[in-house]
């Protein structure tokens, strides 16, 4: 057996009072590819720093085969000390050739001729890949390579990556891309390090093994209330089950949307009656824009028409320049077009989440951002207690406290959520959201897009996120064109490509898992809790739906300190109960499909 490029042995880091992780040991192959994959605030930035030498641990032994190069993306390069970009990538301890930077720069459409200190995320991070991949590296550590790359930057980069002949580490929201590139998983959860020789589209059903292998143990040792502590937090298997149950309506929206369409095809969406069951939100009719004059005149949008319903999910898909942010500020009433009308319904309650997180100021707690420095939140008309919704959004209530600038960036993500999601609404709007966030996080956006009552405008790079969220995808290819499509990123590329489409599919399917053995017929027992679960489900959301009134009365916590925690806990334990009725119930149809099949 070859030797491991790079190891570290009794890794341990401490984080205040507590340890971050202790006594772990990691070795890297001379072709690993790895996904390490971990909750938001579990180390995993941290621990590819320690990977990279960038920073020294608290105990543990760090040991690199001779003359190899480790090379780290980091998640925010700083480019503070560099006049140019040009600058920047030329640098570092392995100083790449001038030629290699600039050939990837040109492939990823960055200009490193920009000055350092006026660039975007965006320009910073391609100057900082094209550093690392002309670095000729052995080991390439990855922290979120794909945010701020547009869907043509993450495919040029997938491809570079396949045929890379060295090892690497990568840290990703993205589930396509993770899928489709790693053999093997890391996976950081609780302090301890486990892994297994899959690659991501195995990650889910061997955490779902794991876990269920805690649960039985558990059992065993009179331990299960540590754990149920730690399910309660995460519903990590209930949430993936609902969200499987919100995949097969997110179908059945599609059809319904296609079904306006009518026997002309796509086009004929944007045309689509008023008399439809969902009112239109936002009416656009032949609309053109156009930026520069004389010879450098461009159309980014040209002779476009569509009518977005209550209700729809849309996303905005293209290339970097290709229009996606004029096309959103157009669909808002932001931007107002050189031609054509647009026109949106009198009664728009927007909210509106960007990239730049803007709300996140650092010095300011996690109870000020949520509560203004309060113990209760208005959550759309009902009042929670901040300790209760930080739950919610699987947080610790002890991090009310907390600064925004020691959360993770995909802790201050999901914090701006739970903020932006608490207000009234009917129009949601979220650029690129999916950035910075952990798996979990991802899931439940999903789940609160799903459950969202009003309409949702979607800007992002994440294929698999789309897939998964939207009705309807508006794809531009940089001409001014706008493709108007029932369905997801995978319906527009089999549109535009299909032989990529078919390509991207066959991918999937070799990577996916092996489908679990079906028995030849039900039980009585699993008949019985088939026919029997959708009303336990009904009765607990009631029992939750009592518990939360009752607990939406402000002056209960000093009145009835005791009556409040009671409560807090038998919402919990509802929610937990329904969590898996809901899962058992999905498990169970989905076998029952399987034998009617």
């Amino acid at each position: 057996m070859a030797a491991p490029i790079l190891s570290y042995e009794n890794l341990g880091l401490s984080q205040g009072t507590h340890w971050l992780f202790r006594g772990m040991d990691i070795h890297v192959g001379a072709k690993d590819r790895l996904a390490l994959i971990g909750r938001n605030g579990a180390g995993k930035t941290t621990l590819l720093k320690l990977l990279g030498g960038i920073i020294e641990p608290d105990e543990g032994t760090r040991s690199v085969q001779p003359g190899a190069r480790v090379i780290l993306l980091e998640q925010d390069p700083d480019v503070s000390a560099f006049a140019t970009l040009h600058d920047f990538a030329l640098a570092g301890e392995f100083a790449p050739p001038v030629h290699e930077v600039e050939a990837i720069a040109d492939q990823l459409g960055i200009d490193l001729s920009r000055e350092a200190k006026t660039a975007s995320g965006g320009e910073r991070r391609r100057a900082a890949i094209a550093r690392a991949l002309a670095s000729e590296p052995d080991l390439l550590l990855l922290d979120e390579p794909t945010n701020h790359l547009d869907i043509a930057a993450i495919d040029w980069l997938e491809n570079w990556l396949a045929r890379y002949n060295g090892a690497f580490i990568v840290i990703s929201h993205d589930r396509a891309f993770l899928t489709r590139l790693t053999r093997q998983t890391l996976w950081l959860d609780r302090g301890a390090m486990r892994r297994n020789e899959i690659g991501f589209g195995g990650f889910e059903q061997w955490m779902e093994a794991v876990y269920a292998e805690e649960a039985r143990a558990a059992d065993k040792l009179d331990a299960r209330l540590k754990l149920e502590a730690h399910w309660l937090e995460r519903g990590v298997t209930a949430r993936r089950k609902r969200n499987q149950g919100r995949l097969s309506k997110l179908w059945e929206m599609r059809e319904q949307r296609a079904a306006m369409v009518g026997p002309q095809g796509v086009a004929k969406i944007a045309m689509a009656a008023d008399d439809s069951k969902t009112k239109s939100v936002i009416k656009a009719e032949h609309v053109t824009k156009m930026f520069g004059s004389g010879d450098k005149q461009r159309i980014i949008i040209d002779d476009f028409s569509l009518r977005v319903q209550r209700g729809d999910r849309i996303g905005i898909v293209g290339g970097n320049g290709a229009g996606k942010t004029t096309l959103l500020k157009l669909l808002t009433g932001e931007l107002e077009p050189d031609s054509g009308t647009i026109s949106q319904a009198k009664t728009l309650d927007m909210i509106f989440i960007d990239q730049q997180r803007s709300l996140m100021q650092a010095d300011k707690s996690v109870r000020d951002v949520l509560a203004e420095g309060g113990d209760w939140i208005d959550v759309r008309g009902v009042r929670k207690h901040v300790h209760g919704y930080l739950k919610d959004f699987l947080f610790d209530p002890s991090l009310a406290e907390a600064k925004v600038g020691t959360l993770s960036g995909g802790e201050r993500s999901r914090l701006l959520f739970a903020r932006e999601f608490a207000r009234e609404s009917n129009l949601l709007v979220l650029d690129e959201p999916t950035n910075d966030l952990d798996l979990e996080t991802l899931d439940l956006l999903q789940e609160v897009i799903a459950d969202y009552d009003g309409t949702v405008l979607i800007v992002s790079h994440d294929r698999d996120f789309l897939d998964r969220t939207v009705t309807v995808t508006l794809g531009l290819d940089g001409t001014g064109v706008v493709d108007v499509i029932v369905g997801g990123y995978a319906d527009w590329i089999a549109k535009r490509d299909p032989r990529k489409a078919a390509k991207t599919a066959r991918k999937a399917v070799a990577a996916a898992p092996p489908p679990k053995p079906v028995s030849a017929k039900l039980t009585y027992k699993d008949q019985r809790d088939l026919d029997q679960l959708p009303a336990r489900v009904e009765a607990l959301e009631a029992d939750i739906a009592r518990d939360e009134a009752l607990l939406a009365d402000p002056a209960l916590y000093a009145r009835d300190r005791k009556r409040f925690d009671a409560l807090t806990q038998a919402i919990e334990t509802a929610r937990a109960a329904r969590d898996a009725a809901e899962a058992r119930w999905l498990e169970l149809a989905e076998k029952a499909e399987g034998l009617a099949g």
